[in-house]
């Protein structure tokens, strides 16, 4: 953090010249690594507001903070419960939907921007492009977006927090974002905006490696080099856990 508040302190002399408000964001972490001990992570996104002439406004500006994961698409399913039993009566799947999605602003996203402002920077959950797959009936779009956003609020990896940005001095601002467990791995990128009366007066980004190691990472690269081996191995290896397993319980009886 002391590199990244030095970087911050070198780079202002150089921007005050500038005629519009410039963002220089920093994170606490660069990369994070996934271990077999990974319980999840705290990240830092800080930085600075360099106003011109470096004098800040009367009027204090706002922040409103995007940390966004990979885009994959995902087939989301519906469950109903029939003659007792809970079954997949309907899906739908969407061409595009970020992995993680976490956003935090000095104030709810709704005093900040109109809704076509939100819309076009995608600032809070409900402004989300998931690119639905198309062919079904908007109002059923509509029930399945409202259920992949449910759906990752309670896994933790999608997220909103109108009061998590903090602005010191109307120059300097903060915010912490949790990084869950089951996160996947890929490049995010952190997104600052800078936000002025209705209007996106600065924007700037960083990007986080989030990636496994150690033998994490061995298994994941199998995985994906060499699918056909892995799957004989994975079914070697629970027939032979069954195989112990019925050993065992042969042996105590």
């Amino acid at each position: 953090m002391r590199r990244g508040l030095l970087a911050v302190a070198v780079l202002a002399p150089l921007l005050v010249a500038t005629d519009k408000p410039v963002l220089v964001p920093d994170i606490s972490a660069r990369q994070v690594q996934i271990r077999y001990s990974f319980t999840g992570a705290q990240l830092l996104l800080f930085g600075a507001i360099v106003y011109p002439a470096g004098r800040a406004p009367s009027r204090p500006a706002d922040i409103a903070v995007v940390l966004r994961g990979p885009v994959e698409p995902i087939l989301v399913r519906e469950k109903q419960k029939i003659a007792g039993i809970w079954m997949n009566a309907d899906s739908n799947r969407f061409r595009s939907a970020p992995a993680f999605y976490a956003v935090a602003s000095s104030r709810p996203i709704a005093d900040l921007v109109d809704e076509r402002t939100a819309a076009i920077y995608e600032l809070g959950l409900d402004n989300l492009q998931l690119s639905p797959g198309g062919g079904a009936l908007p109002e059923k779009e509509r029930r399945f977006e409202a259920g992949l956003l449910d759906l990752r609020r309670r896994e933790g990896l999608y997220s909103q927090n109108p009061r998590g940005v903090e602005i010191s001095e109307r120059v300097l601002y903060r915010a912490t974002m949790a990084i869950p467990s089951q996160v996947p791995v890929g490049t995010y990128t952190a997104e600052t905006f800078l936000i002025d009366r209705g209007k996106v007066l600065a924007a700037a980004t960083r990007d986080i490696e989030i990636d496994k190691s150690g033998f994490e990472r061995f298994v994941a690269i199998a995985a994906r080099r060499y699918e056909f081996l892995y799957g004989l191995n994975a079914v070697a290896l629970s027939l032979f856990l069954g195989w112990a397993a019925a050993a065992l319980f042969r042996r105590r009886v």
